[in-house]
């Protein structure tokens, strides 16, 4: 049987025009992996602000503005670009946004907070538009009984994109730290080498991927941002037509949640709770990337198999497993074990909550619908982070209460996924 086979994609759909989608995934992953998950988290926290007793709370709070943003602006965005067709277009946009918010983040040194901040929620509010955009191509590219497979093509692929940006990353830090340099010094490098790769990489996308979309007639009252919110309106009032795709939001709030945690944390807590240093946490999201890009490819296949909802409850289950081996783990061996199953875990979620999504979403509403999904994963990118550095702040930098508390989010997930019937969502994509 071939791993990437023709009759998974719809009619008219060429293969190296999926490997175009799937490129976005890889360049864009490298802004996740450097700056949020291996490199300048820490650095924001450490050298930026100083290794202040507020630190690790102003990152999240700086992660928890930018997602702000994003919740009260991409469901509007996303009915704009189904209305005029233009995902790629706005795709292009926010693509040079985190570029440039990256390339900023480089000039920010010992003291420098205020240009952290701006930069960090310039680029991360740019990088969520751009998820969501790319994301919304995937049911013009892949069949409906493909979704989960072509997804985990994707997701990856993103991670070899974010392997290569951290072990670059990775070998110009080991070689700065033998000449004697501070992280003051090889962290800014690590940046331009992110926004390179990023920038690159998605040229490809922007080449091969096609907008299949066409323009629809504007709501009654004119065009552009009004019937934008006008259509976005329809669709909320029409909510209970579609209550399987909302349980899924909440579903997909919830979990995301505790990935959000460790996405932007986990260096963190690495640092503090086992004296990880900067190469020792490059090494480790290294070797997470790795897992996540093998459990998402694995994991599609598997989810068009056995079906999404199972699917997903076995990952968030395997979430609960690995938060409990993190607060547990009395030396770092546990913790490279509790890595590798968040590395697992991680691809085969994320690929599965987008395949679901697609899945969901009615033909004309393809971008507002993903726009909606980012919505709920950006309201987790808030409370997530938001609830762990809270809980470091009141218990005196208890990471490992914080990390305990985490799971409380995976296991709300599996309950608000229970309701969620597949099959209605999907027939309910064709009512209007």
């Amino acid at each position: 049987m071939a791993l990437f086979p023709q009759n998974a994609l719809n009619d008219g759909v060429k293969k190296r025009e999926v490997f175009g989608w799937a490129m976005y995934d890889f360049a864009n992953s490298g802004y996740t992996t450097v700056v949020l998950t291996a490199v300048f988290n820490a650095y924001f926290v450490g050298v930026v602000a100083g290794n202040a007793d507020w630190a690790t709370l102003a990152w999240t709070l700086v992660i928890s503005a930018s997602s702000l943003v994003v919740m009260f602006t991409l469901p509007a965005i996303g009915a704009y670009a189904d209305l005029k067709a233009a995902k790629k277009r706005l795709l292009m946009l926010s693509t040079t946004g985190c570029v440039l918010g990256t390339l900023a983040l480089a000039f920010a040194g010992p003291g420098d907070l205020w240009l952290a901040v701006i930069a960090v929620v310039v680029s991360n509010t740019a990088y969520a538009y751009g998820e969501s955009l790319i994301a919304a191509f995937l049911p013009e590219v892949a069949r409906p009984q493909s979704l989960g497979r072509v997804s985990g093509w994707g997701w990856s692929l993103g991670y070899l994109g974010g392997m290569l940006a951290l072990g670059l990353s990775l070998v110009y830090v080991l070689m700065a730290q033998k000449r004697g340099e501070t992280a003051a010094q090889f962290v800014p490098v690590t940046m331009f080498i992110t926004a390179a790769i990023y920038s690159i990489a998605s040229t490809l996308t922007f080449f091969l991927l096609k907008e299949r979309a066409v323009p629809q007639p504007a709501p009654a009252g004119g065009s552009g941002l009004g019937a934008s919110l006008r259509r976005l309106g329809e669709t909320i009032k029409q909510a209970r037509h579609y209550r399987d795709f909302c349980w899924f939001l909440g579903c997909s709030a919830s979990y995301q949640a505790g990935i959000s945690v460790v996405i932007t944390l986990a260096a963190v807590y690495a640092k503090e709770a086992f004296g990880f240093k900067e190469a020792d946490i490059m090494l480790l999201v290294f070797l997470v990337n790795i897992a996540s890009a093998v459990g998402a490819f694995g994991f599609g296949y598997w989810q068009d198999r056995i079906g999404h909802k199972i699917a997903l409850g076995t990952t968030l289950l395997g979430w609960v497993l690995m938060t409990a081996i993190a607060v547990l783990a009395t030396g770092k061996d546990m913790f490279w074990v509790a890595a590798i199953i968040a590395g697992l875990c991680m691809g085969s979620s994320q690929s599965a909550g987008r395949a679901m999504v697609g899945l969901f979403s009615p033909t004309e509403r393809r971008g507002e619908f993903f726009g909606l999904w980012t919505f709920a994963t950006r309201l987790s990118a808030i409370v997530g982070p938001l609830t762990y550095g809270l809980v470091t702040l009141l218990t005196s930098n208890n990471h490992r209460l914080a990390m305990a508390i985490t799971s409380v989010f995976f296991i709300a997930g599996l309950l608000l996924l229970w309701p969620v019937s597949v099959k209605r969502g999907a027939d309910a994509r064709e009512m209007r």
